[in-house]
């Protein structure tokens, strides 16, 4: 059995505990807030000590360590992975304005908050010491608008149901009116499309309605949009499966995310589920809309 470690790391407040408890729950040992200068001979005692009892770690580093330990994070997961050992970093964040939200109503404390140090300025900080580690981030996800169940969903989808040495493909659909999500690895626009929302009887359907579906179809420029993002996509996804990347997500937006983005983003999922076995899609705008 092959070994397999996440590092999970991300901004305080932004899902950390909750990605590692779904973890746990899909049978990974989770070791939580371990000092970053530990995490070498942790490594060394569980997922190469003792692989047939640790087949599946997950380990959470946050803030609370020194700089130049953060630093070292990228040099020891290449390390990891040249040794032969599956070694995949999580990265969570989410928007200035929800943490301090999520922070006001809990009344939790920052872990970087002092006297002099503001909350605002310690999440600022904590953005800057935590950059070395989002470098190397396999999967980034962005919380600002997820709920809790929403999170242990999408860590079961992504990371459960990976397959060894396979890519992972997350294609998401968004309204930019409820803004661009800070998740994703490409971006596309198709706002330049022929919009249902015009048409009688399509503006309370979406792009997974058979009404949609046949009006977008039908038109030349979205048949068009289709086969050169798909054609784009088909030659820079080889690179990144090359590259050893596990997680691809690309984000398609309209103006509402309800029509064009969530019809665009189930056709290109669609055209990828032939060569790729593991193809997801989300609509999260639908239930803002």
């Amino acid at each position: 059995m092959s070994m397999r470690l996440i590092i999970v790391s991300g901004l305080s407040g932004s899902g950390k505990s909750v990605a590692l408890h779904m973890l746990e729950d899909i049978d990974f040992y989770c070791v939580d807030n371990i000092p970053a200068a530990l995490l070498k001979q942790f490594i060394s005692h569980t997922v190469r000590g003792m692989g047939d009892t640790y087949p599946r770690t997950a380990v959470g580093l946050d803030a609370r360590n020194r700089p130049n330990e953060i630093e070292t994070i990228p040099a020891l997961v290449s390390e990891l992975r040249r040794s032969g050992i599956s070694c995949e970093v999580l990265y969570l964040h989410a928007s200035d304005e929800v943490l301090l939200k999520r922070y006001a109503e809990t009344r939790r404390k920052h872990p970087l908050v002092t006297g002099e140090v503001s909350l605002r300025e310690a999440i600022a900080s904590e953005r800057r010491l935590l950059e070395p580690i989002i470098t190397v981030a396999d999967l980034v996800i962005d919380t600002s608008d997820m709920g809790v169940h929403a999170l242990r969903e999408l860590v079961r989808e992504r990371i459960d149901r990976r397959r060894e040495g396979r890519l992972s493909l997350m294609f998401e659909s968004f309204g930019y009116k409820h803004g661009v999500p800070g998740d994703a690895d490409f971006v596309f626009d198709v706002r330049s499309l022929p919009n249902p929302y015009w048409e009688q009887g399509l503006r309370h359907l979406n792009g997974c309605d058979a009404p949609v579906i046949e009006y977008l179809a039908g038109h030349a420029s979205v048949r068009t949009m289709i086969a050169d993002l798909s054609g784009f996509l088909d030659r820079r996804i080889g690179d990144f499966a090359q590259a050893n990347r596990s997680y691809l997500t690309i984000a398609i937006g309209c103006t509402g995310g309800q029509h064009r983005s969530v019809y665009v983003a189930e056709q290109l999922a669609a055209h990828f589920r032939r060569d790729y076995p593991q193809v997801l899609t989300r609509h999260d705008s639908l239930q803002k809309n």
